[in-house]
Order: structure tokens, then sequence, then C-alpha cells
């Protein structure tokens, strides 16, 4: 039997449902008590006693793989698309095959990210504060029909998302330096970052986390940005630096933001005092924008399938 570790939440979430899955696969599965992702110092004391492990948003990081290879570990899986935390040449260096699941949540997140567009855009976030409390505020909204919006990141959420927001008759621009004009075609335009800020509505994050992509929007960049523009950031934390995005909000060059990934995960009220300061003009989620039954339950199974074979075969 091989001995599993299991950290990532929408698959623990859902985790009764792969018990037959388990069984298939010869798999004896653990699964910590952690928040979002686990320490560093946590996954070294311990992913030395498994032979498997099937990785969250937690640092897959060099010190962790060698203590890992010290003790059983021989395989890994990367639930879901995001690579950032992974160190990739490690694994090769070590000899541990690991793989991630790309192309797999394009359409959820991408609805996700098309609510918050609305959601700002028609201040129904304050509304429902508002009514909550007793109040009957009715504030003035923006009409997408008239509004431009940039997508940074056209891979597979960002083609999704422009889908969506052409459905809803908004002008849409996408800047990533991967994709050209001519292999998206008509209906998009590619644009240069930061210049078209100063042009655009609604920025929304979409793009994965490299150096490149570290603090895209920060405060060289926030000094391009058309007043009163909306911030939506469904990629990764660090895509953003949030204290540039605090100033903004602050002066009005942002009217308000919709975050479902942040710099520092999870939020609380101790480690992110500034940002809810600001909790007025914020939307906050909780890294839930791939989080949906179907699409959960097909990443899991086939992290069960392909952990299985990368096992078998470092027996053989």
């Amino acid at each position: 039997m091989h001995r599993v570790l299991l950290t990532c939440p929408p698959m623990i979430g859902m985790v009764e449902e792969f018990s037959a899955d388990f069984v298939a696969a010869d798999f004896d599965v653990t699964i910590p008590e952690f928040t979002q992702k686990m320490s560093e110092d946590a996954l070294c004391e311990i992913i030395g006693e498994y032979d498997g492990w099937i990785i969250g948003d937690d640092l897959a990081s060099r010190r962790v793989l060698e203590a890992g290879i010290e003790g059983n570990l021989r395989a890994c899986m990367r639930w879901g698309v995001g690579t950032d935390n992974v160190d990739f040449e490690a694994f090769k260096e070590f000899g541990i095959p690991v793989q991630n699941t790309p192309n797999v949540f394009g359409r959820e997140v991408a609805d996700l990210a098309c609510h918050y567009v609305t959601a700002l855009a028609r201040k129904t976030f304050e509304i429902d504060r508002s009514v909550k409390k007793g109040d009957w505020f009715k504030p003035v909204g923006q009409s997408l029909w008239s509004s431009r919006a940039l997508i940074v990141g056209f891979g597979d959420i960002g083609r999704n998302l422009s889908q969506r927001l052409l459905a809803h008759d908004m002008e849409v621009w996408f800047t990533d330096p991967s994709v050209t004009q001519t292999q998206v075609g008509s209906g998009v335009k590619k644009v240069t970052w930061p210049d078209a800020l100063s042009a655009v509505d609604h920025v929304i994050f979409t793009t994965p986390l490299n150096t490149q992509s570290h603090h895209m929007l920060n405060h060289a960049t926030l000094k391009y940005v058309k007043p009163g523009m909306k911030v939506i950031n469904v990629g990764r934390g660090p895509l953003i630096d949030e204290k540039a995005l605090l100033d903004g909000l602050q002066s009005g060059q942002i009217e308000a933001a919709a975050l479902d990934v942040f710099e520092v995960e999870p939020v609380n009220v101790e480690t992110h005092a500034d940002l809810l300061e600001f909790s007025d003009q914020l939307i906050l989620g909780s890294h839930n924008g791939s989080n949906t039954r179907e699409p959960v339950s097909n990443v899991s199974r086939i992290c069960i399938s392909k952990l299985h074979d990368f096992l078998t075969k470092a027996e053989a």
C-alpha cells in the first residue's frame, strides 16, 4: 500500500467521493490539519513518511524535496494549473516525477471573474451590505456595454473570460507576450502593458505568476491607471503589489477591487489589517475560483490515476 499525503483543499472538501478510487489505487491517504496550505517547516517534518504527495498551493521547494527523499517520497502530482509553488528543477535533479493538470479550470475561473466584473460595475456588493444594515442604497452603476476591459494573460482563463465579456457587449483588450493578435483573431485587441491602463474601466488579472509578472500592478504602473478603474485578480496574489492597490483605493485612482487571491494567504484580521480597512471598496474571495464539483472531481481522479502510475513505475 502506498502512503499518500493530500494537501489540496478543494479535493479534501470532496474527499469522501474518492474513497473507492483510493482503494483501487492502493492508497492510504493522510490529510493533515492546515488552512489553505501547509508551511514549509511543517512539510519538512512529515513529507518523508509518504510515498506520494498530491500538492495544493503548498511550497514544493528544494528543501521540502530533500526532506522527502531522505525518507520514502517517490512521486508527486500538482493538483490544478498553477506551477509557481513547485521547484521543477529540484524535482528533475532528484528524479522525482511531478506533473500539474493544465487547462482544466478556465471556464470556472472565468465565470467568477465575469461575476466580479458585473458586481463591481453595478455595485451589487455595496447594495447587499447596505440593505442588510437596514438602508435602501441605490448607487449609480456602470453599463457593461459602454465599458472596456483589459485581460492580463490570455491563456485558458483569459480566452474563456473574453467570450463572457464579449457576450455582455463589452470592448475587450488583452495583453500577453506569448500570444499574438493573429493567433486570437478579431473580436479582442492586443495592447501594450502598462500604457493601456489609461483607457480601460476594468483590468482583470488571469496570468500565471513568474518573475516577469510579479507585482505587475505597482506604484509605477498605477500612474497609468484611468481614474476610477476597477481591479480584479483571479490569477495569483503577488501579481498585484497590495500596498500600491491600497494607495490607489485611498486616492480614488482605483474605485474598487475584487480579489480571489492574495500575496499572503489565508486572509485574517491580524495579517491583513491594512487591506480590511478598505473592505467597503473590496470583494474578497478565498482562492476558490476553480472550486466547482465537476472539474474538482475530474482533476482529483486524474491526480490519483497519474500518481498511481508514477508510484508503480518507481517500484518496477
